[in-house]
């Protein structure tokens, strides 16, 4: 009976963490984790990476190939974007991505001082002039986060968690710092599967103080499987 009011709270959380959208006061957060799941839910979560990332990684081995091909094609550079991140309490990762931009992206915008300052303030530019050709389909699609799939069988990340940071963007979370750096970041996420994820970095942050409040297998399912729907409309498949 326990498990089963467990298990109905847990239903319950999740359909209203979905369903109270993108937008939330800033008031309905705090800065401590206010749940905080069983032993049992990391077991769960843990062999649900594991598996998918598995079965993802067998499967898309010849979209690797087209899509390095592709990049390969576009300007002859890297195919994979290396770059330093922080995950779980703190442990810096090397996180691993389809190449999207210009290889001299970072002096690109120290050229356009503009630019630099508008990426300041939400660390993304909505019309990036750095991205090459094959970079708008990658990113249009989120193929570029594919190669994450290593990540997470690697223990570094998960399928499911707040996007991951450089260490210079932690200062951006204020007083919510030490609570993002709880969990480890997902390959997808609340703010990934948001209408307005391009609007301002204000809006992400309680996007992933929510999620980490009301974790569960049932919302990260919930997430996936929304996250497939935004690629299968995105991708045309």
């Amino acid at each position: 009976m326990k498990s089963m009011n467990t298990t109905r709270r847990s239903e319950e959380a999740s359909t209203a963490y979905m369903e109270r959208g993108s937008t939330f006061a800033s008031s309905t957060i705090v800065a401590d984790i206010t749940h905080s799941p069983s032993r049992f839910y990391y077991i769960e979560k843990r062999i649900l990476d594991i598996v998918l990332a598995t079965i993802g990684l067998i499967a898309l081995l010849p979209v690797f190939l087209v899509i390095g091909l592709c990049i390969k094609l576009d300007d002859g550079g890297k195919v994979l974007y290396f770059r330093e991140m922080l995950g779980l309490r703190g442990r810096g990762y090397t996180i691993l991505k389809f190449r999207t931009m210009i290889p001299d992206a970072d002096a690109y915008l120290e050229r356009h001082p503009e630019l630099k300052l508008e990426y300041q303030k939400n660390m993304k530019l909505q019309k990036d002039p750095r991205i090459t050709r094959s970079g708008y389909f990658l990113r249009k699609t989120y193929l570029d986060e594919l190669p994450q799939l290593f990540n997470v069988l690697a223990g570094q990340m998960s399928l499911v968690g707040p996007r991951s940071i450089p260490a210079h963007e932690l200062a951006l979370y204020g007083e919510y710092a030490r609570k993002r750096l709880a969990v480890k970041p997902g390959i997808t996420g609340p703010w990934q599967i948001s209408e307005n994820r391009y609007t301002s970095y204000d809006e992400r942050v309680p996007l992933d103080m929510q999620y980490i409040d009301n974790r569960s297998i049932l919302l990260d399912l919930i997430i996936l499987l929304k996250t497939l729907r935004v690629f299968i409309v995105r991708t045309g498949v």
